[in-house]
């Protein structure tokens, strides 16, 4: 794409944010000053995106602006790139090392890890996925979902009566505190706590992690634990800030 080209889609961008009502083919072509060909092309281009959408009476609307978080979990980049900075500070704060995680079919991906400036540190290979009940990431990502949700997956992973019991407690304790730690890890030695990441339409988007060698960590674990609720929270009302902008056309 010509430089041109590439200021053409961010005049469309910048347009579309100060427009929420949506608009025409024809209008968008006639305000921007460019042919209904091209305006199309671009249209198509940010609708593939999840940047815009048309409607049912053929008028083009905005989604989400570059950075936002779009609901079917394609923008993880703009995610990691939101908590990247919060991230870091949790790790500086707790000297323990940092991860953010999202669920995808019933088990943990980890998207990113930041890690202290330390000798003797926790670290993890964040290629692999980990069943979600087995990680404080997932539990507190579980805990967001409904009942019956929490019910199918363990159906889903054929879980025992035992193992049943235990997810509960543990959903329990996410839920009323906001957080979880998890003092056994599933790697030997390793302990951790997380809490969740809530998007601008309510839902848990993502996890935030600290973990840590176990003893050391347990017995920091009410000041870790302090700082990994804190952080999330700071994450969701930003995410909460973007999503009322955006409702608003872009206006602050």
């Amino acid at each position: 794409m010509s430089g041109r080209g590439v200021e053409r889609i961010l005049d469309m961008i910048e347009w579309f944010a100060a427009a929420p009502d949506g608009a025409s083919l024809s209008e968008i072509a006639a305000t921007l000053a460019i042919p209904k060909s091209s305006a199309l092309q671009m249209l198509q281009s940010l609708a593939d995106r999840g940047y815009i959408r048309r409607q049912e009476n053929g008028e083009y609307c905005l989604v989400r602006l570059p950075g936002d978080i779009a609901k079917d979990g394609r923008s993880h980049g703009a995610l990691i790139a939101l908590v990247s900075s919060h991230l870091t500070q949790a790790v500086d704060e707790t000297g323990e090392s940092g991860f953010i995680a999202v669920l995808e079919d019933r088990s943990i991906r980890y998207l990113n890890k930041v890690l202290p400036t330390r000798e003797i540190l926790y670290d993890r290979d964040i290629g692999p996925k980990r069943p979600a009940h087995k990680v404080a990431s997932g539990i507190v990502l579980l805990a967001a979902q409904s009942d019956a949700e929490i019910a199918a997956y363990s159906a889903a992973e054929a879980l025992s009566d035992e193992e049943v019991s235990s997810l509960s407690r543990a959903v329990a304790m996410a839920r009323a505190d906001g957080f979880y730690v998890n003092s056994m890890g599933v790697v030997e030695g390793a302990a951790g706590a997380a809490a969740p990441i809530i998007g601008a339409d309510g839902r848990a988007v993502a996890a935030l992690n600290i973990s840590g060698p176990q003893a050391r960590f347990v017995a920091n674990s009410d000041r870790i634990s302090e700082v990994v609720r804190r952080t999330a929270v700071a994450i969701s009302e930003e995410l909460s800030r973007r999503g009322r902008r955006l409702s608003k056309g872009g206006k602050t």
